[in-house]
């Protein structure tokens, strides 16, 4: 019997679904995620019309494809990705074949790099982060997750015996580093903050006090945005006996650019001994493409190096070959904002963040939002339709909105209104009461009838 297939709707687009898929999807959709239909691929007709026609049929295919993201794009909160940014004069070199393979300071047989582009890059973030240009080595990445998995393959190849050590709120991609690597990894807890618990990260230290550690701090945690105390960090490694057996790797991924601007934050820098930090160059800055930085002392790095006949270069990177063209976005922003632009819009989403969240608790929504952070976190809304139009990164209880410097006051104001709205909507049926979420954000930013009433009373 021939499989039945049937129209469904995912994300606005009208696809073929067999039984067995929609039953996936169904099976998927309690926990929150859609399974996917590819447009399929077909033949090139052999007949002269049928080719035009299906020509025809492409471009309007792909004419759709545009106009979903433009929509989705109207409507992307969810992630920190800024996606305010115009690379137009880049297009004359989406032609060519950029492949920056191998060590970015070494020359290839390959001539058709932007190296020139990529440690003009690096040079800049070396600045930052206060590591002469003789003393670092780094590259471009594919991202944050590359960028951890670069910085934590050092500190396992330094100390083989280490101990991976990460607070429970680091990114899943520390935890996958873990597992690739085979090195046992240890979870410390976090404060209500999301910030790695120093006293709990005390007590594990010495659990193991006969192997280095491999610390990953987080410069701004995954979903509420928490900046661990490198400070505290290295202070309770030395205190416990590990001076000179441990590598510490910051990730940075989207907060990494934004610290260095802000005047009250702490400085993380290569004066402090640390031994890498990776950022994602798509986040705060903007790029068309997934792609990161990752720097690390250059000391360090020989032990990953491999010199590669083939390429005519060294080797020490994750991938082999590396996307030529990131480096020109990269570079291209740079030199276009400078450190005032990129300091003008820190302030600016920093501003926006906090005016986010007075005015979901205007609105009676629970909403915290960390000092340092641009990254509001609040109730999770009980309508999964609501969330898949804004893209609402969820976990748990809570829902966050990372405000980049795409988002306006106008834009943000508008979803709280049609939040507002929705929530009596949602709540009708059942009477409302606002959704208890002092255990993830603290009693003091919870606004549900027992810890609001407290509030009050005191």
């Amino acid at each position: 019997m021939a499989e039945k297939k049937i129209d469904v709707v995912v994300g606005g687009w009208q696809v073929m679904a067999t039984d067995d898929h929609l039953k996936a999807v169904g099976d998927m959709g309690k926990q929150g995620r859609v399974l996917v239909e590819g447009f399929a691929v077909q033949e090139p007709p052999v007949d002269a019309e049928a080719a035009a026609q299906r020509q025809a049929a492409v471009a309007a295919l792909l004419a759709g494809f545009a106009h979903h993201l433009q929509e989705r794009t109207a409507h992307h909160m969810g992630y920190p990705f800024n996606l305010d940014f115009d690379f137009s004069v880049l297009d004359q070199f989406q032609s060519f074949s950029i492949n920056n393979l191998g060590d970015p300071f070494i020359e290839s047989n390959y001539g058709v790099h932007s190296r020139r582009f990529e440690v003009a890059v690096l040079d800049w973030f070396a600045r930052l982060w206060n590591i002469q240009q003789d003393k670092y080595w780094g590259y471009i990445t594919t991202g944050g997750t590359e960028g951890n998995l670069h910085g934590l393959l050092v500190g396992r190849e330094i100390f083989r015996d280490g101990i991976i050590y990460a607070s429970c709120d680091s990114h899943y991609s520390v935890f996958k580093a873990a597992r690739m690597y085979r090195v046992e990894c240890v979870k410390i807890d976090t404060l209500v903050s999301g910030e790695m618990n120093c006293i709990d990260f005390k007590s594990k230290l010495l659990m193991n006090a006969g192997r280095p550690a491999i610390v990953n701090v987080n410069i701004g945690t995954t979903v509420k945005g928490a900046i661990d105390d490198l400070d505290n960090i290295i202070r309770t490694l030395e205190k416990c006996g590990f001076r000179d057996r441990f590598y510490i790797h910051c990730d940075g991924a989207l907060a990494g650019l934004m610290m260095p601007f802000i005047k009250q934050a702490p400085k993380v820098t290569f004066d402090k001994p640390i031994g890498s930090v990776s950022i994602s160059g798509h986040k705060f800055m903007g790029c068309p493409v997934p792609c990161g930085v990752v720097i690390t002392r250059l000391e360090h790095v020989k032990v990953l190096s491999t010199d590669i006949e083939y390429i005519s270069s060294r080797d020490a990177t994750i991938m082999g070959s590396r996307n030529g063209h990131s480096p020109l976005f990269l570079w291209y922003t740079l030199n276009k904002k400078g450190c005032k632009g990129i300091q003008k819009e820190v302030e600016k989403c920093m501003r926006n963040a906090r005016h986010l969240t007075s005015r979901l608790r205007e609105k009676g929504v629970s909403a915290f939002l960390n000092e340092l952070s641009s990254t509001v976190v609040f109730e999770r809304p009980r309508d999964e339709s609501f969330m898949h139009k804004w893209q609402l990164a969820c976990e748990g209880s809570i829902a966050h909105v990372v405000v980049m410097p795409n988002l306006s006051v106008e834009k943000l104001d508008g979803f709280v209104e049609e939040l507002a709205v929705g929530r009596r909507m949602w709540h009708e049926d059942e009477g409302f009461s606002v959704l208890c979420v002092a255990k993830d954000i603290g009693e003091e930013n919870c606004l549900c009838d027992v810890h609001d009433k407290n509030s009050r009373a005191t």
